[in-house]
């Protein structure tokens, strides 16, 4: 709170110093309107997060704190001093063209909460922001005294009645003074602010994407959208395109052309509530907020915080999307990306049919390949007296491949069978016959042993 406070006296203070010039140019009207203007700087050092300007910007301002219709290029904190401009030229040629965010301020209507709105939004997007300046004029006055300033909703048009008297009177020639033939002496048919807003909007050399206001500020901006569809409707249509509104602390209606805006409200904004031009739709509530930016007060609306997490959602919004709208035409005709061709069920049917082939046929394969692949030694040794192997062992071994009885098999898994049980007898049969053979070589070896026998006893029977 305190930062806020400086910030205020600092500037009440230089605005002090530069009351003498003033009262020397239109000493009637700067003396009528200078406490009004004290009262509405005080105004948004509540309202608004003036601590965000700092001591040089504050002395820069201060002679023109209530100049309506004045504009500010406002860059992020830390990348520069603001720059003021008179007209809409000197905006161009000191660096508009490059500015593509616009904030429009409210409630008192000051340079220092224009600038501090400004700020805010600029810490927000990282990028400069115009900022168009209120004001507060011997018109003002008298609407004011009708209720419409405070009522600026359902009041707001009442200002634009006596905006000629600031003229006749004499005011600076701020902004887009002279784009309605006020040069000329005609009557202003709106005010300056209003004007100057839909001068931004409307210049081909401009190109804004972000619009942003805050309480009376969004008013202001939807005069202008109406000013520009009544004027230059193909501008209003080229704006829809790429522009897009966010209302802070109420909600206004726009022109069908652009895109309903965000509106952005605290929960106990009743203020902004009694404001509201549109319906409760497309709105995003801050819990425990209230009508307030100023950040050192109690239940203020964090702009800054606020907006980035609403842009950053959009971005994200958009990089979802681009994927699908980028796909080329040729896969969009054929579906390959866009469409999952869902994957077909197995039929049970025949499932229960196939698998039992596969299933009996390796068991086979793999039972005829361990008879051939076995070594001789591990065969069991065969003797003459060895009966051969029996059949009837090779057909009890058959039942072992079949299939269970629950599940009947198909002639080709019987066929399989049949073909894998002779293999495996025939080769049983020829491994016994060729182990026959071997027994047979091995009788002679009887003969040998009885012929010593014999010979050891004749050695025996001749010794004395």
């Amino acid at each position: 709170m305190f930062n806020t406070a400086f910030t205020f006296g600092l500037t009440q203070f230089a605005r002090s110093l530069s009351l003498p010039e003033r009262l020397q140019k239109r000493p009637l009207r700067n003396a009528a309107l200078e406490p009004w203007r004290f009262r509405n700087a005080s105004l948004d050092a509540m309202f608004y997060d003036i601590k965000t300007v700092t001591s040089d910007e504050a002395f820069y301002i201060s002679d023109s704190i209530a100049a309506e219709g004045m504009l500010m290029i406002v860059p992020p904190s830390g990348q520069g001093m603001l720059i003021m401009c008179d007209s809409i030229d000197e905006y161009i040629l000191r660096g508009g063209r490059d500015v593509h965010v616009m904030a429009v301020a409210g409630i008192g209507g000051s340079a220092t909460g224009a600038a501090a709105f400004a700020r805010n939004i600029a810490d927000a997007v990282d990028a400069p922001v115009a900022a168009v300046v209120s004001g507060y004029g011997l018109g003002d006055m008298i609407s004011e005294a009708l209720g419409s300033n405070f009522l600026f909703g359902p009041l707001g048009f009442l200002r634009h009645n006596f905006e000629m008297i600031d003229d006749l009177v004499g005011r600076p020639k701020l902004g887009a003074f002279k784009r309605n033939g006020t040069a000329d002496g005609a009557p202003r048919k709106s005010s300056l602010d209003t004007d100057t807003v839909e001068a931004l909007l409307a210049n081909d050399k401009l190109d804004f994407q972000l619009v942003t206001g805050h309480s009376k500020g969004n008013l202001i901006i939807a005069e202008a959208l109406r000013a520009l569809e009544t004027n230059a409707p193909e501008r209003l249509q080229a704006l829809s395109k790429s522009l897009k509104l966010i209302s802070f602390s109420t909600r206004i209606s726009v022109p069908a052309a652009i895109e309903p805006p965000l509106a952005i409200m605290g929960e106990m904004d009743w203020y902004g509530e009694l404001n509201a031009t549109a319906p409760a739709t497309n709105i995003i509530r801050v819990p425990r907020s209230s009508h307030s930016t100023n950040s050192d007060m109690p239940g203020a609306l964090k702009v800054t915080s606020l907006l980035r997490d609403v842009l950053n959602e959009t971005q994200t919004q958009k990089a979802e999307t681009e994927p699908t709208s980028k796909v080329p035409p040729q896969d969009q005709a054929s579906g390959l990306h866009l469409v999952e061709t869902p994957t077909p069920e197995p039929d049970s049917t025949d499932v229960a049919s196939k698998m039992p082939e596969v299933s009996l046929a390796d068991e086979a394969v793999v039972e005829a390949a361990d008879v051939k692949v076995a070594a001789p030694d591990e065969m069991p040794a065969v003797t003459t007296e060895a009966e051969p192997v029996k059949e009837p062992e090779a057909e009890k071994t058959a039942p072992a491949v079949t299939a269970p009885p629950t599940e009947p098999l198909t002639e080709s898994v019987e066929q399989a069978v049949a073909e894998a049980t002779e293999t495996v007898v025939a080769e049983q049969k020829a491994d016994a016959k060729s182990a026959a053979p071997q027994s047979a070589q091995k009788k002679p070896s009887a003969p040998m042993k009885t012929r010593r026998q014999s010979r050891s006893s004749q050695r025996n029977n001749q010794k004395p």
